[in-house]
């Protein structure tokens, strides 16, 4: 029998870098949505611990232990099962696309097994966005990833994913940021009554990876600028430490016809429609 999991984008709405632990990890605080789109793992039983990589987006990871999906399944003790990484996210896009895919071979091993997912908070030894990713759902994301509080407020909305495919190495991100100390959300959060109050808040909140991102990668600001054109887009931002950026729109169409729009503008660039899992 075999188990399929999917493993959804992950967008920071807002993503505040409040401080810096003495080992090096900083402290965040981010609200945290994800997206209709996204990867899939599927898992059997088998007598060795094995992995394939397939779909759109596979090409330059590789099957070996260092993978993010080999390192859930040996987390959740796993040693023998047949792993199919079905990648449709780009790599290191500021989506979370391993942290995702690492959430979702612990979900699907533990339903296969029966066995317990690990604790949230251990898991942030495969990465500080994997807590988040293990239960998909609007979240309020703080210290190194692994204080999470659920937003049950946020109104339905839909997205418009745009990457111009190049690497933005996050510790590079880290490394050109201009301080590290910058102030949290409000707590607790507002409530927001439609898409138009949310886009309003987030506009008085930040990313402040964007502008470190924009540095190593000035096509950032030509994504901005093409989604905050597009008709009906409430906010424009950068997700994560880039170089994916979303908008955020009110319908499916008005999202589907930006995304349109964006891809005959941009052919090279990776674009998607996507709702908001909320």
């Amino acid at each position: 029998m075999a188990i399929e999991s999917f493993a959804p984008a992950k967008i920071n709405l807002t993503l505040h870098v409040t401080g810096r632990r003495a080992d090096g990890y900083h402290l965040l605080d981010s609200l945290v949505v994800f997206a209709d789109v996204g990867d899939l793992v599927r898992a059997e039983l088998a007598d060795d611990l094995t992995l394939e990589i397939t779909g759109p987006m596979a090409a330059g990871l590789t099957a070996g232990p260092d993978n993010l999906v080999m390192k859930a399944a040996r987390m959740i003790g796993v040693r023998g099962a047949r792993l199919v990484l079905e990648k449709h996210l780009p790599l290191a896009s500021g989506i979370g696309g391993g942290s995702s895919d690492a959430a979702a071979t612990l979900r699907a091993l533990a339903r296969l097994t029966g066995q317990p997912l690990p604790e949230m908070s251990a898991t942030v030894a495969l990465g500080a966005d994997v807590p988040v990713c293990l239960d998909p759902r609007p979240q309020r994301m703080r210290g190194v990833g692994e204080r999470l509080d659920p937003v049950a407020c946020l109104p339905r909305f839909w997205m418009v994913l745009v990457n111009p495919r190049v690497d933005v190495p996050t510790p590079a991100v880290f490394r050109t940021l201009d301080r590290r100390d910058g102030a949290p959300m409000p707590d607790p959060l507002p409530a927001f009554r439609d898409l138009a109050s949310l886009a309003v808040f987030l506009a008085t909140q930040r990313n402040d990876l964007a502008a470190p991102a924009l540095r190593i990668a000035p096509v950032i600001g030509e994504v901005l600028a093409a989604l905050s054109s597009a008709s009906g887009c409430r906010l424009a931002r950068m997700s994560g430490s880039g170089a994916t950026c979303f908008g955020l729109f009110d319908s499916k169409a008005q999202a589907d016809a930006a995304r349109a729009r964006i891809a005959v503008m941009e052919p090279a660039w990776w674009v998607q429609s996507a709702a908001a899992l909320v």
